[in-house]
């Protein structure tokens, strides 16, 4: 996969000599920038791979499907972005991906490298609100990597980079439903059982147990019970911004998505939350698994900026 994706976009990603596992962008690390290094198993593309360019990420370690890069690999695509700032670690809030970059953060302090971490926690359906450290980072991943990414490429401070990091992460809510399973590629079996014409709301993008189960409904009803639930913990008041992600979770089409797009305008109109942008697509995906998620950043006037900052990414533009 490595292999063809930097084939494929040689004039934004390389992989770094004798790193077979961590890929940067050719037009992102410079000196004395904070070099933004991001990672996680595969499995999900284009996260984390596609997010990797100029404006967003500096580099990316990359794990087997649905497993941790170990710590080596992280220490490679940091090496390869550092830029004498500092490097800033962003991954989904996951045992493993800890337990790793943790461990690269360690070798790197023996460079006399500093880096520090910011766990992604969008998913509102993993975790109560008042336990909100322990929640999963998902989707919501594209909107809190671009808000760090445009700081880190405005050739802002280590310490501004990872506030509006973690700015970005508490202002951004997501929730999923899953309709089928995904299958690993070196069992081929599903990942979890879910009966044909049953569905889960707020299961995680690995199979991960989520809210409930129940009866398949229509997209609207459940766009309606996801918008619910990011509404009742977002706190947005009437003339807001928002920025929108409508998430394939791999085999879902376009045209589902766009179904619960509408819908998710039609209840944000309703609440006068305005939308500043949109995105709708396959942005972190979980193989083939057929389900959707909803993404919602509560903007203000600092994260607007750093969404609509120019990035050019292999799967993944703004400006």
């Amino acid at each position: 996969m490595l292999t063809g994706i930097i084939a494929a976009h040689p004039d934004h990603l390389r992989r770094p000599d004798n790193a077979p596992r961590a890929v940067v962008a050719r037009h992102g690390p410079r000196q004395g920038k904070v070099g933004l290094v991001i990672g996680g198993g595969s499995g999900h593309e284009p996260t984390f791979l596609g997010f990797v360019g100029k404006g967003l990420a500096d580099a990316a370690a990359v794990g087997n499907v649905f497993a941790s890069p170990p710590p080596q690999p992280v220490v490679d695509a940091a090496l390869a972005a550092n830029g004498g700032a500092g490097i800033l670690f962003m991954y989904g809030n996951y045992a493993g991906d800890v337990m790793n970059f943790d461990m690269a953060a360690e070798m790197l302090e023996m460079e006399s490298i500093e880096a520090r971490t910011v766990v992604t926690t969008d998913d509102i359906a993993s975790a109560p609100r008042d336990a909100r450290e322990k929640r999963r980072g998902v989707a919501g991943n594209v909107f809190i990597f671009k808000a760090a990414g445009a700081a880190a490429d405005m050739m802002m401070s280590l310490d501004e980079v990872e506030r509006i990091a973690r700015h970005a992460n508490d202002r951004t809510y997501t929730m999923g439903v899953a309709l089928s399973a995904c299958s690993l590629p070196q069992t081929r079996r599903p990942n979890f059982e879910l009966p044909v014409g049953e569905m889960e709301i707020g299961m995680g993008i690995h199979g991960e147990p989520g809210v409930r189960r129940g009866p398949l409904q229509s997209a609207n009803a459940v766009t309606d019970e996801i918008v619910d639930a990011i509404l009742g913990e977002m706190d947005a008041r009437a003339g807001d911004s928002v920025a929108v992600l409508v998430n394939s979770l791999g085999s879902t089409p376009l045209m589902e998505l766009y179904i619960m797009h509408a819908r998710v305008v039609e209840r944000l109109a309703a609440a006068e939350i305005r939308i500043h942008s949109a995105l709708v697509g396959p942005y972190c995906t979980s193989m083939e698994m057929a389900g959707a998620s909803i993404s919602i950043m509560h903007l203000d006037d600092e994260l607007t900026t750093m969404l609509d900052h120019p990035c050019d990414c292999a799967m993944f533009r703004v400006g």
